[in-house]
């Protein structure tokens, strides 16, 4: 089955939740018949708690589906690639790793940094050593993981991507001024590739309808419910109610309006680079 393992998991809960809905059943009655509770059932349709095979084959039995489920519970538990990377990638981020793979579209606002998308490997380690308490060999590993994501960005089913960045985190040095250069002259080599649109909110744009960076990841499947996340230090924050992505899609809509336009954009950053080979 194609799809990440994360977005596996994901399916599988609406497709566990969608089963329900249409016997008409709540979590608590799912819960009483097969001897579970009820936060039990609701904990595996929201994909906050871990499906047992056995479970899956419980439910299938109960809801009487075709060995459909049963199909797609064979590769549930495939690891992705960025498993292999061990500590370098934190449980929580896994999570996102896995949905970002499997997205057709890719929304991202930056305020602070270059997109972790478009990094070169010295400025994300220099990146990870100021914001990370990591040992070295953790670091190491985050950086290739960070290095292979990209990969997608130029695969032939790279996603519709487009990023809106602050001027600020172009002009804010990470590293040094070598770093620096190599890194704008990475950000202009990625914004050519024909899946990456790129804009830069500049300074002069006035006040803009974001506080902070946030990522909206699309599916190709109509079933799959868009999704925003936001990362913080140890953590992060997946939103997928309808009036949140709304309000989500509005505010990068506005954030695209503010920014200047692609070409513009390509200009402001080689006339930085300019700066940073003086």
């Amino acid at each position: 089955m194609a799809g990440s393992p994360t977005a596996r998991r994901r399916r599988l809960s609406i497709e566990l939740k969608k089963l329900r809905e249409t016997n008409e059943l709540t979590c608590a009655q799912v819960g009483a018949a097969l001897d579970w509770s009820g936060s039990k059932v609701n904990r595996m349709e929201t994909g906050t708690g871990r499906v047992q095979p056995s479970d899956v084959e419980a439910l299938c039995r109960f809801y009487g589906v075709d060995d459909e489920l049963r199909d797609f519970l064979k590769e549930l538990e495939t690891k992705g690639w960025w498993h292999a990377h061990g500590s370098g990638v934190p449980t929580w981020f896994s999570i996102y790793i896995g949905l970002e793979q499997d997205a057709s579209t890719f929304r991202q606002y930056q305020n602070e940094f270059v997109p972790g998308l478009m990094q070169t490997p010295a400025y994300a380690t220099e990146l990870h050593r100021a914001t990370n308490q990591m040992p070295d060999e953790d670091i190491n590993r985050a950086v290739s993981v960070r290095m292979e994501r990209q990969a997608s960005l130029r695969s032939p089913s790279a996603p519709d991507t487009w990023f809106v960045v602050h001027e600020s985190a172009l002009r804010s040095v990470i590293g040094d001024r070598t770093v620096m250069r190599e890194q704008l002259e990475k950000v202009l080599e990625m914004s050519e590739l024909p899946s990456v649109t790129l804009q830069i909110l500049t300074f002069e744009a006035g006040p803009y309808p974001a506080t902070g960076t946030f990522t909206m990841l699309g599916f190709p499947d109509p079933e799959d419910p868009d999704i925003v996340y936001r990362d913080g230090i140890t953590d992060a924050v997946y939103l997928e109610g309808a009036e949140e992505v709304r309000a989500y899609t509005r505010a990068f809509d506005n954030l695209r309006a503010a920014a200047a336009s692609p070409h513009l954009s390509a200009r402001l950053i080689a006339a930085l680079l300019k700066d940073y080979t003086k």
